[in-house]
Order: C-alpha cells, then sequence, then structure tokens
C-alpha cells in the first residue's frame, strides 16, 4: 500500500512535466513563426506610402458590386465570400508583401490573418478600408 501511495503520485509529476514541456514547445515553435511574419493594421497615409512603392500585391477581398464602386490602382481582386477564397489566396507570391483592404477593414482583418497563417511573410491591413480610403481623398479608380 505504501508503494502505491508513492507511485501515484511519482506518475502524475511525470505527466504534468511531459504536458509543460509539449507546451513549451508549441509556444516556442508558434513564436518562431510569428516572428518571422509581419502583420500591421496601417492607417490611411501610410497605407497609400505602402502600395506607392509598388513592391508588393494590392489585394482587394470586397463582393463583385463593392469593386464596381471603385478599387485602388493595381489591385487584385478576390471575394472574401466565395467558397474558393482561401485557394485564391494561395495564388499570391508569400515573399511579397501584401497590401490588403475591404469597405471598413473587417473582412481584410480576417483575410490579413489567414494571410498570415498560410506564411506570407507581410500583411499589412488597411484600417477603416475603402471608407477611410476615400474619405482622406485618396484615389480609386471606377
Amino acid at each position: 500500500m505504501k508503494k502505491l501511495l508513492f507511485i501515484i503520485p511519482l506518475g502524475l509529476s511525470l505527466t504534468a512535466l511531459s504536458c509543460a514541456n509539449n507546451n513549451e514547445e508549441a509556444i516556442e515553435e508558434n513564436t518562431i513563426q510569428q516572428a518571422s511574419t509581419i502583420h500591421e493594421d496601417v492607417e490611411v497615409n501610410r497605407f497609400a506610402e505602402l502600395v506607392s512603392k509598388e513592391d508588393g500585391q494590392i489585394l482587394d477581398v470586397r463582393t463583385p458590386e463593392e469593386w464596381e464602386e471603385g478599387i485602388i490602382k493595381g489591385a487584385t481582386k478576390m471575394n472574401f465570400f466565395d467558397k474558393d477564397f482561401n485557394s485564391q489566396l494561395e495564388k499570391l507570391d508569400k515573399t511579397k508583401p501584401v497590401y490588403v483592404y475591404c469597405k471598413s477593414g473587417g473582412r481584410s482583418g480576417k483575410a490579413a490573418k489567414q494571410l498570415e497563417k498560410m506564411g506570407f511573410t507581410s500583411v499589412y491591413n488597411l484600417l477603416g478600408g475603402m471608407i477611410a480610403w476615400e474619405g482622406a481623398g485618396k484615389e480609386s479608380l471606377k
């Protein structure tokens, strides 16, 4: 009986240590992945500055009806609500910055997080979306 009282706590301690080590490894792996990705929510003027460099990919994740209201010059259109949206994102170059926007920033924020999970190295989300862009007097193509 004394042996059993000793063995049970020992087994529980070893199990707890094992779980802690696995958790630490998972946290470390996640930290390394996050460190290799830049994901920023940026204001209109910073977004305009970034897209003017022409070194990345501008991504409009609005609907076709919204595109008719105007788009940012050079934007690739991918409807956030399409069933194959994630497959469409795979067509983008993961090594080049992605400048993503929508109407008000909600869908593009979700898309930016998805791009980050998919391993894109630099993702910039336009805060306030096209509403903020046009409100700041920035040019859009109709």
